[in-house]
Formats: structure tokens, sequence, C-alpha cells
């Protein structure tokens, strides 16, 4: 295919009846999760041998050659890829142009033969194409969006207007180049992704104790992703919903009263409101050059002073964020999180 010549996608998705939308994926053998009878989350079916990955960059740029640890991941669990035309292009800090971007992306949602949507690398692009894209056709076949960072564009998008279910993981550009030398950790991390998406296992994560947790237990569909992303969001037609969800949130690179600025967006447009839980993945600040400037307060105090007028758990350190301990979440998808004196625990319901 010529890469000059994409073609911008455009439509306009009315959006379907709860009644409508069980009966269709009752229809299509596709499962609802259960965590809300009135608006259950629709969970794509799960992969099996055989299945199909699309690879594709809606956001920075990535080679080919840069795949590879991914593909022969991909290949082991028995699955099959198909790279997008993005894989390659570079326009600036993109993966090619919005137009280029857009197309793939939606070229592999109205592919049939593609199960899952992997995104190749996190940056900056998504929220330039979000509004480019038809998704009438992940609707009528739900397919699983995978990534992070960036993607948590897509992961809020989905979740708000579709009611569907998408894998918080890591991306082709963090599978270790050689599986033989990759740590343990690393190992995990990546195992998490199949057990995921295969469905080989129900998820279960565990964390040490911090002394700022706020202990409890909580149900609910899990929802989040970058915190600086969701900001960027809100008020727009992405914007996150968390009433009566357990909330993750992870960070990188940002001066700590930039986190406080984001924590702040996140209290005032009351997301913090009506959550279950409260889930504080990687944190990591940017140090101010002048020591003076750095606020005097903790990552953990800024978050304990705006949710010290609600009574939900409460967890710090979790492993989820831009870390090597980053596994995979299910957005959209029951689970319960209890937060004791000895530890955490989150599970798939």
């Amino acid at each position: 295919m010529d890469r000059s010549k994409f073609l911008r996608t455009t439509g306009t998705l009315l959006p379907f009846s709860l009644l409508s939308r069980k009966a269709l994926f009752a229809a299509n053998n596709i499962s609802l999760s259960s965590s809300s009878p009135d608006t259950p989350s629709i969970v794509p079916p799960y992969l099996k041998p055989g299945d199909c990955i699309g690879i594709t960059s809606p956001s920075g740029h990535i080679r080919y050659k840069e795949l590879l640890p991914c593909i022969f991941q991909l290949k082991s669990w028995g699955l099959t890829y198909k790279t997008g035309h993005t894989i390659g292009l570079k326009d600036g800090t993109f993966g090619g142009t919005d137009i280029q971007r857009a197309a793939d992306f939606q070229q592999m949602i109205d592919d049939p033969s593609i199960k899952a949507i992997l995104c190749a690398r996190g940056g900056y692009g998504a929220v330039r194409i979000i509004d480019r894209i038809d998704f009438s056709g992940l609707v009528k076949n739900p397919k699983w969006i995978i990534g992070f960072s960036d993607a948590t564009v897509f992961h809020c998008h989905i979740a708000r207007n579709y009611n569907m279910a998408s894998l918080h993981s890591k991306m082709c550009n963090s599978f270790p180049d050689h599986w033989d030398k990759a740590t343990e950790q690393q190992k995990a991390t990546i195992d998490s992704i199949r057990h995921a998406l295969m469905h080989t296992r129900k998820m279960r994560y565990q964390s040490i104790v911090n002394p700022m947790n706020r202990t409890g237990r909580a149900e609910g569909e899990l929802i989040g992703g970058n915190m600086r992303t969701i900001e960027n969001l809100s008020g727009t037609q992405s914007a996150l919903n968390a009433a009566g969800k357990i909330l993750f949130l992870e960070e990188t690179h940002e001066y700590l009263y930039n986190m406080d600025r984001m924590l702040w967006n996140l209290s005032r447009t009351g997301a913090l409101k009506h959550l279950k839980a409260l889930i504080i993945g990687a944190m990591i600040r940017t140090p101010q050059r002048n020591p003076s400037d750095e606020l005097n307060k903790s990552i953990y105090e800024l978050v304990m002073e705006k949710v010290k007028d609600y009574s939900f758990p409460v967890t710090f350190d979790f492993p989820v964020g831009h870390i090597v301990e980053n596994y995979a979440l299910k957005c959209g998808v029951p689970h319960r999180l209890d937060v004791t004196t000895v530890g955490t625990t989150l599970t798939e319901s």
C-alpha cells in the first residue's frame, strides 16, 4: 500500500441502548462484566492460539527491528501478528502524520482478523487522532486495546463512550531484547500480558506495606492510567469517568508541583468524590534545579491531602507505571482491592 495515500477516515457512532448492546454481544458470545447491573462493561473475547494481534504506532515513532523482541514473545504464545503501516514511519516525534496514524488504527479496528491492537510505544500523539477514529467497528467486534502512558487516551475514551474493557500494560518497546537474559521481574511483567489477554488465570497482584496506606476493602471496576494524560482529557468527551470505580494512577518525569496540580484537577473536577478505592503506582518526579523551589511535602502527603474527606482505601507504590514492575491491568474489569496492615492485594473478581 502506498503510505502517502492514507485517507482520513471519519464517522459518527450513535450510542447503543443497553438492551441492544446486550443482544449484540450475546449473539456474538461476548461477555459482560457484572460489577454494575445497569451498565456492565463489555469484555472483548480473550485470545486463543492462532489469533492475530495488530501492532501500530498511534503515538511516537518506532522502527520495525525494535518490535522483534515483542514479536518473538507473541509467537511463543502461539499468536500471530500484523504490523501496521505506521511502523517505521516518522513525522517529527510521531509515527507518521496524524492522518496516517489514524488510518492505521482505523484499519486495525475494522480488520476482523485482528483480535487485539497493541500500541507499539507511548510518547505523545494519541489525543491528536482520537476524534478522527470511527469506533463503530470496535463496538460490533470488540477487541483488546493494549498499552499504557499515552495509550491512556484510548483507555479513557473507550471506557467512557463505549463502556468497553481494555488492557493497561507494557508495549513493544518494553519487551526485553534477550529473553534468556531478562530478569525474573521482567519476565513476570511480560507474562502478565499473556495471562491477561489469553485469560489463562485471573490476575492477582501484591505490593508491600507503605505507612501512608489507608486500609480497607473495595470492589469495583478498575480504571486509570497516566495522570497527566487524564488531566489533559478533563472536560472532553474522553474524560475519565471514575465514579464507583477503583482508580489507579501513575506518572513520570514531572516536577512535584505539577503532580500536585494534576491531583487538584482530579479533586476539583469531582473525580475522587465517588471512588471505591485509589491505587497510586510509580510517581517518578523530576527534581527541581533549585532545591529551595521544591514543595515541602511528599507525593504521599499530597495525595492524602486530596482524599482526607473520603473514607475509601488508598494504597501506594503499586507495581504499575514507567518502571520495570509494570504489570498488566484490565481496565473496565471488576477487581477487589484489599489494603491491610501487612500489604496490598488486587484480585480480579
